[in-house]
């Protein structure tokens, strides 16, 4: 996508994090910026940020993981910008954490239900579009966790590698027809976003977690805390994955990830599947739940 000035783009998730910022990188490229997002009041103050930096914005209360409040999005989106050039299904939770054994329904139910929901819907709503006008882009953002399965994060894990196996079957589909639709499949490590947060807009209906309720003891503490500091110290700005983003819909990229400190354990997985054997499990920088 040569020129972006005038266009529209949708962006799930958009109130905070990457989306906050791939919305202030798209504006900023003249785009005008469809926020979709949960959190009402972040939702609110992200608008009024871009209205402010003289972006054409608009945010619509949204729920990913339902079909007619995604409808109601591209529909408001399209009343008010017209045709939507440019779909970012970006929102995502970190979702229930634990052993396999130890989750419950409601923690998959709410993990899948907007990683993996949310992508698939975004692509019913809005793909008979973008394919109609044999133009437009589709970003998905996926994970480093779509590549290798970390322990404890289960749900997280299925819904990412979910995520990568849809971002290449509509590229593959999309190749086969010849259209001029793009494609691509954000792969993120570790991010400076509030994603382990996410807890904060869990459905009521969907609360019950593994998560113990009685209070952590040290030992878990101090892990937290190790956590915290490895974000801190190793993870990348929102605003930089934004211009990663930026410049893959500009030049119609597949892949990106955001740096490459993952690569030699993803090689390695490659290898022992080529050998048919087992993976070396990794060692999750990620997991601060695990015991």
């Amino acid at each position: 996508m040569d020129d972006m000035n005038g266009k529209t783009a949708v962006i799930t998730g958009g109130a905070s994090g990457m989306g906050k910022a791939m919305a202030q990188r798209l504006g900023a490229a003249g785009m005008k910026i469809v926020l979709g997002d949960i959190e009402e009041p972040a939702l609110d103050a992200t608008t009024a940020e871009l209205e402010a930096a003289g972006v054409e914005a608009l945010g619509v209360l949204t729920d990913v993981s339902n079909l007619a409040s995604m409808r109601a999005l591209a529909d408001t989106a399209k009343a008010k910008f017209g045709p939507v050039d440019v779909v970012a299904l970006n929102a995502g939770v970190g979702g229930g954490t634990g052993r396999l054994e130890t989750l419950t329904t409601n923690d998959w139910q709410w993990t899948f239900g907007v990683n993996l929901q949310g992508v698939v819907h975004g692509i019913q709503v809005f793909l008979p579009d973008l394919k109609a006008a044999d133009s437009g882009h589709v970003v998905m953002t996926a994970s480093v966790a779509g590549h290798l399965a970390y322990p404890s994060m289960g749900p997280y894990n299925a819904t990412k590698y979910a995520t990568v196996a849809l971002a290449e079957t509509l590229r593959a589909e999309l190749d086969h027809d010849g259209s001029n639709v793009g494609v691509t499949c954000l792969c993120p490590g570790l991010v400076l976003t509030g994603i382990f947060q996410s807890e904060r807009n869990r459905p009521e209906q969907l609360l019950d977690t593994t998560i113990a309720s009685e209070p952590i003891d040290d030992e878990q503490a101090a892990r937290r805390a190790v956590m915290a500091d490895i974000i801190l110290s190793q993870g990348k700005s929102a605003e930089m994955v934004a211009d990663l983003v930026h410049d893959a819909i500009r030049d119609n990229t597949f892949w990106v990830f955001t740096d490459g400190d993952f690569d030699q354990a993803i090689a390695e997985r490659h290898a022992a599947i080529r050998d048919r054997r087992a993976a070396n499990t990794p060692e999750s920088l990620l997991n601060i739940y695990d015991e």
